[in-house]
């Protein structure tokens, strides 16, 4: 009954979310193709349920400049005005209702994340897998990117052990109201947020106590 109930939600959300936004998501495509260049989507590989690879889609925010030769710039460098923009508003995260529709990812989940973390886990921070990936999430209404990793992935946790129908459309009006405020889009003094580079011994994630 939890995954029928969750699942048409994501449905309903996202297929009522795509007519809706439908022109807004026009207008981006063109302006990201003469900002940013081509593809104007993003499609990278990411883990979702069970840590299984699907393909997210989102509008690209970075451009593709090299240097001499030929190295892909720092971040910082190919992330220019517009980029930001679409990042601080959460523009660039719209395709994904595609991903929702598809039934690769939930309007409310931990954020899909590299797939090379999934090695990097700690066995309680590998339980975030248990539910799919979500567009926003606890973690993101508690910080964003403004917080570390070992406490968004306690986050991540504590989701999975709470989740509530009433829970997600919590996080949901959260998350409208953040992405309003500007709140935490990135990590202090970084373009992006520090890769993930693997558990320490003390950042154990537990179930919580019944």
């Amino acid at each position: 009954m939890r995954n029928f109930a969750k699942r048409s939600f994501d449905i309903i959300s996202s297929a009522a979310g795509l007519v809706v936004i439908s022109p807004l998501l026009a207008v981006l495509a063109v302006l990201v193709r003469l900002k940013l260049g081509s593809p104007v989507l993003f499609r990278q590989q990411r883990p979702g349920l069970g840590g299984k690879a699907f393909v997210i889609y989102k509008f690209r925010t970075m451009t593709d400049q090299r240097d001499t030769a030929g190295n892909l710039l720092p971040d910082a460098q190919r992330l220019p005005a517009f980029g930001r923009f679409l990042r601080s508003t959460s523009f660039d995260e719209l395709p994904e209702l595609l991903n929702v529709l598809k039934g690769d990812m939930s309007i409310v989940g931990p954020r899909p994340l590299m797939m090379k973390y999934l090695g990097r886990y700690s066995p309680g921070q590998a339980r975030r897998h248990e539910v799919k990936p979500g567009i926003t999430g606890w973690a993101q209404i508690n910080g964003r990117n403004a917080i570390s990793w070992e406490d968004k992935f306690k986050l991540d946790v504590w989701y999975v052990d709470n989740w509530t129908l009433w829970l997600d459309i919590k996080i949901i009006l959260k998350s409208v109201w953040m992405v309003v405020a500007r709140e935490g889009i990135t990590q202090q003094g970084r373009a992006t947020m520090d890769e993930f580079m693997g558990a320490r011994p003390n950042d154990a994630v537990e179930r919580p106590k019944k």
